[in-house]
């Protein structure tokens, strides 16, 4: 899947050379200064059928990351760069670090190779009439060489901070001041970006976090939803996610036995799981009538458990406040999870200011946040104190 990768997979060319050899000419060329997290590699424009209603600059940039699993070594990363239309306010837009939800593990699954949803057209429309420019990457190993660390935080977080750093340096009309906004994966990805920045990126001046459908796996909480697992007996979105979960899995590390984590029925759709993308692979899933119950080994957390070492956030004491956004009928991310969360980041000193939406889904709640995350933006953009909310009420 990764290893030969095609102009037409990457879906984008630059001075008729493919993006892959484009990787190669531009960092044999650069020097070593010029090699680091954060370095542009290339850019160019995005095509209008892939970028927001009423932009103005659009531009698709592959930049240098510090590569995620490792923790070492840089790699080659995608993201779109969306500025709003007109004149920049004096100092510049500030920016929107966009991190994405799941979209599969597949290259061709990489947001800057699609047009955004239905969905994310309208939110991210939302934060650019804020007049926040938006930043947007693909994470590493989605479009780009190598596998994609499905869910691993620290892959996601220095994907998300060095494309921050690859804008601000290459586009003009930017300001370095940052909200990090996220959805499911994203969500995530968006806590992992403002945990890990003190430490990789104090350079970044971010004000604040805003996720939506926000994963938190901890061994104890993986335990309980697997023992709830053994009683379920319909199609549950977590299905598809615990297939991409073993493919990345599988990926990066050759020694992994996927017979010890998944039974013989889900292998059809974890085979299918490296080339598919999210609904064609759930779409499979549902198809095989797969569910917790009969696709997951009883081994499944023992087999899985280096993997999942790697989506643990390294710290849930954020340094900027914190809005999180559920829903109370949120099958995909459930909301336990996420209450979860919020009672663990509240308990270790974060300032999280969380919201439940009554009867709204996982997609749902995205839209239905925005009036809540607009009052929460304009406080942390200002400097003003954030009313902390740990223990939210329906609404």
């Amino acid at each position: 899947m990764h290893a030969s990768l095609s102009c037409r997979t990457l879906g984008f060319a630059l001075s008729g050379l493919c993006l892959v050899a484009a990787f190669s000419t531009a960092e044999a060329a650069a020097t070593d200064k010029a090699r680091k997290a954060g370095a542009l590699v290339s850019s160019g424009p995005l095509a209008d059928a892939l970028s927001l209603p009423d932009a103005g600059k659009s531009l698709r940039i592959t930049y240098l990351s510090t590569d995620g699993v490792t923790g070492k070594g840089l790699v080659p990363v995608t993201a779109e760069v969306i500025v709003p239309a007109g004149e920049a306010p004096a100092g510049g837009w500030p920016i929107v670090a966009w991190a994405h939800g799941t979209v599969g593990n597949d290259d061709s699954c990489a947001p800057s190779l699609n047009p955004y949803s239905a969905r994310n057209t309208q939110y991210l429309s939302e934060w650019m009439k804020r007049g926040f420019a938006i930043v947007a990457t693909d994470y590493q190993g989605l479009g780009t060489p190598g596998v994609h660390p499905y869910l691993n935080t620290r892959a996601e977080a220095y994907s998300v901070l060095d494309s921050v750093r690859a804008a601000l340096k290459s586009v003009p009309g930017l300001q370095n001041k940052i909200m990090i906004v996220g959805q499911s994966q994203g969500g995530g990805a968006a806590f992992a970006s403002a945990a890990f920045a003190p430490a990789y990126a104090p350079d970044l001046n971010i004000r604040g976090t805003v996720a939506t459908g926000i994963p938190y796996l901890t061994p104890e909480i993986l335990s309980a939803m697997l023992a709830q697992a053994g009683k379920a007996t319909g199609y549950s979105p977590l299905v598809a996610y615990t297939l991409l979960i073993g493919s990345s899995y599988a990926g990066l590390n050759p020694h992994f036995r996927p017979e010890e984590a998944f039974t013989a029925k889900a292998m059809p759709a974890f085979k299918a799981a490296e080339t598919s993308c999210l609904t064609g692979l759930s779409d499979l899933a549902e198809k095989d009538g797969l569910t917790l119950a009969n696709a997951l080994q009883p081994t499944y957390a023992q087999a899985m458990s280096p993997a999942m070492k790697g989506m643990m956030y390294p710290t849930l004491k954020l340094a900027q406040p914190l809005f999180v956004g559920t829903g109370t009928a949120d099958e995909d991310v459930p909301t336990q999870l996420q209450a979860g969360l919020v009672k663990a980041a509240c308990a270790a000193g974060t300032v999280v200011q969380a919201h439940l939406y009554k009867g709204l889904d996982h997609s749902q709640t995205v839209n239905a946040s925005l009036p809540d995350s607009a009052a929460f933006t304009k406080a942390v953009m200002a400097g003003e104190p954030v009313t902390p909310q740990c223990t939210p009420i329906p609404q």
